[in-house]
């Protein structure tokens, strides 16, 4: 399994999507690497599902599709529990990751 989280260097969210993700994937029992990538010019965006800094992608589909992919270098906001957030919250994650894992 590939995941992902591509993001731009401007926004606040990617670090903490990122540690909440790395936390998502073993509670949900899922032994993989995180990667980065960091788009940088809208020309990184061809080719990716991106909808926003962060994107979580699992190989290659965003994991929380609802988001129309885009085509400029922007922030990405969630529905949450809590509200809009810049980021899912980690049991969003397990749910997502183990709805994953028990489709593949």
């Amino acid at each position: 399994m590939r995941v992902e989280v591509l993001h731009i260097q401007d926004c606040p969210s990617w670090r903490e999507a990122g540690a909440r993700l790395e936390l998502a994937l073993a509670e949900a029992g899922i032994d993989a690497t995180v990667e980065y990538r960091l788009l940088e010019a809208p020309a990184d965006i061809a080719g990716t599902v991106f909808a926003g800094s962060p994107t979580i992608v699992v190989d290659g589909a965003d994991l929380f599709p609802a988001a129309e992919p885009i085509r400029e270098l922007a922030c990405r906001v969630y529905p949450t529990p809590a509200g809009l957030r810049g980021m899912p919250d980690t049991a969003q994650l397990v749910t997502a990751l183990r709805g994953l894992a028990a489709t593949g």
